[in-house]
């Protein structure tokens, strides 16, 4: 193999700064397994009740919405900021967890006189999590959830407190099991279903609706529609049910249901999002670049295995409170978004080193979890995993796990290729995606470094065609289907191997991708998008003339 072929990781080694410490494991702590004991915590009753609204400035709406039909609005104004609030009983010197998903300018989660927690995130939910212990005689905790002043609306969904309810733990009865779980209707990104209700010695306060072992949303009563999901694609789910001392059921019988096609059969996303790393070159603002050129979402490189299967940026700066989560809250704060991507060309990586497919797909959790996200890419390269067929098929399997278990959640494979197309090894990674059902997003190949030939824009189109040719002929996808799951991940300026990719050849294959409808358009990377003719191939400018943010401005006017 070529020694840079394909190597937007191997700037590291070729630039000097190789050395990516193992540094010690980087855990998270785990999701609390006790019930949550709020009432109406995701709204779907259709009504405020018990939470109470400061100002009359809370509403139940529609949309936007986390998980079920139903979310808060908190309307703050210039004077109050809409502090929605709930009290439960608790029990004494006893450890709970809050969390909730929120969307809006500084929301605010938090217990009051206790711990608190806020976020910025304008534009899309992220979820908020704190944790308090109750003082020696405290029988009641107070929730809530505000905006600032005059910020706007914010919303909330799926509020949890998970702990032991309040009355000392006399009721230690569950309820009965849910029973006849079926679906009631499906669209192609959402499903409907009713169960038979449970007893209780007491009485039951909410139903949870899962999908393996997250999650998703809880009701009050035995119908739910779980929305946000993928087209074509197929998801099980279980109930359990729920008292107020926070007992809960086995789950009922579990039913899988498979969404409708999308319009056009396609997926139905979209993605400009070119890399942007931490690692190294002279990190950009991401929030100056955006201002610059427009971009919403970026390619965040690159996660890695810290040890033990744990995942970190670059296996050594810790998953969260660092740069990399800096810079992301600036995306989120600006109204962008980002797709982490786990491996690239070197260092010590998840899918090589997790010892098999549900431990790697409970490294992908620890990172969804961390930032809940929308989509996530996995850059399948070298030995290690793009030529070994057990590694790509551990890969494939995690990703199916966690599409499953998240739903709504989008799937990125990247590849490299040849002129023509996927080669023996991207072949067999498309082959092995169909025959495990992996349900993948988007196929994106990088059509660089290829070993000779300076046709860039012919080469990538050429290679473009090969992929849908490929995918056609595996999944039975007519030609407008096979584009709508393929991506492009190009290179700006002079590619290792100095192919030389100008602004002009760039604009020809976007507006090639925008013709043909593809789903994703990404290039490595933003560091490199400044001027530096004759500089070479370095880490922080791309080698030619061109003015600074050209190709990241030319890539956000991708639409697909």
């Amino acid at each position: 193999m070529t020694m840079l072929r394909r190597s937007r990781h191997r700037f590291l080694a070729l630039l000097g700064t190789a050395a990516l410490a193992l540094a010690g494991a980087v855990a998270l702590p785990g999701t609390a397994e006790a019930a949550n004991i709020l009432s109406n915590p995701g709204f779907e009753t259709g009504s405020l009740s018990p939470w109470s609204c400061s100002g009359n400035l809370g509403s139940i709406v529609s949309s936007p919405t986390h998980g079920g039909s139903k979310a808060l609005a908190g309307a703050a104004s210039s004077s109050d900021t809409a502090q929605c609030t709930q009290t439960v009983s608790v029990q004494p010197n006893t450890t709970y967890s809050l969390s909730g998903w929120v969307r809006g300018s500084y929301v605010y989660l938090g217990v009051d006189g206790g711990a608190s927690t806020w976020t910025t995130s304008p534009s899309a939910y992220s979820q908020l999590t704190v944790s308090f212990t109750t003082g020696a005689s405290q029988t009641s905790a107070k929730i809530y959830l505000h905006g600032w002043y005059a910020q706007g609306t914010y919303y909330a969904d799926d509020v949890s407190l998970d702990g032991p309810g309040g009355g000392g733990g006399s009721d230690t009865q569950a309820p009965t099991t849910p029973t006849g779980l079926k679906s009631t209707g499906k669209t192609s990104s959402s499903v409907s279903l009713s169960w038979s209700a449970s007893s209780d010695n007491v009485g039951v306060t909410a139903y949870d609706i899962y999908s393996g072992s997250n999650k998703l949303l809880s009701a009050s009563g035995t119908s739910a529609t779980v929305s946000g999901l993928s087209a074509s694609t197929t998801y099980s789910f279980t109930v359990k049910a729920r008292d107020a001392a926070g007992n809960t059921s086995a789950a009922s019988n579990s039913v899988s249901v498979t969404t409708d096609a999308g319009g056009g059969g396609g997926t139905g996303f979209r993605q400009a999002a070119p890399y942007l790393y931490e690692g190294w070159g002279d990190p950009p603002n991401p929030t100056t670049v955006m201002n610059a050129t427009g971009i919403k979402w970026f390619t965040m490189a690159f996660v890695l295995d810290s040890g033990g299967c744990n995942p970190a940026w670059d296996g050594s700066r810790a998953l969260t409170g660092g740069v990399d989560q800096t810079a992301i809250n600036q995306i989120r704060s600006a109204g962008g978004d980002i797709v982490p991507s786990f491996g690239g060309w070197s260092g010590s990586k998840l899918g090589a080193n997790c010892s098999s497919a549900s431990a790697l797909a409970g490294a992908l959790q620890k990172v969804i979890d961390a930032y809940g996200l929308k989509a996530i890419d996995m850059d399948i390269e070298n030995t290690d995993e793009f030529e070994n067929e057990a590694v790509q098929a551990k890969i494939l399997t995690a990703l199916k796990t966690v599409k499953a278990n998240n739903p709504g959640l989008r799937t990125i494979v990247t590849f490299g290729t040849s002129t023509t197309g996927p080669t023996y090894y991207g072949n067999r990674l498309i082959e092995q995606a169909q025959s495990l059902n992996a349900n993948i997003d988007v196929f994106t190949i990088m059509p660089f470094d290829f070993g000779g030939g300076s046709d860039m824009y012919g080469n990538t189109v050429n290679a473009t065609e090969g992929l849908k040719t490929k995918l056609k002929s595996t999944f039975g996808w007519d030609d407008a289907t096979a584009y709508s799951h393929i991506g492009i991940s190009g290179m700006n300026g002079l590619s290792d191997q100095q192919e030389n990719t100008t602004p002009a050849i760039w604009t020809s294959i976007r507006d090639w991708a925008n013709s043909h409808h593809i789903a994703r358009l990404a290039y490595w990377s933003v560091n490199r998008d400044r001027s530096c003719p004759g500089g070479g191939v370095v880490s922080n400018c791309s080698g030619i003339s061109q003015s600074t943010w050209q190709f990241t401005s030319i890539t956000a006017g991708f639409t697909g």
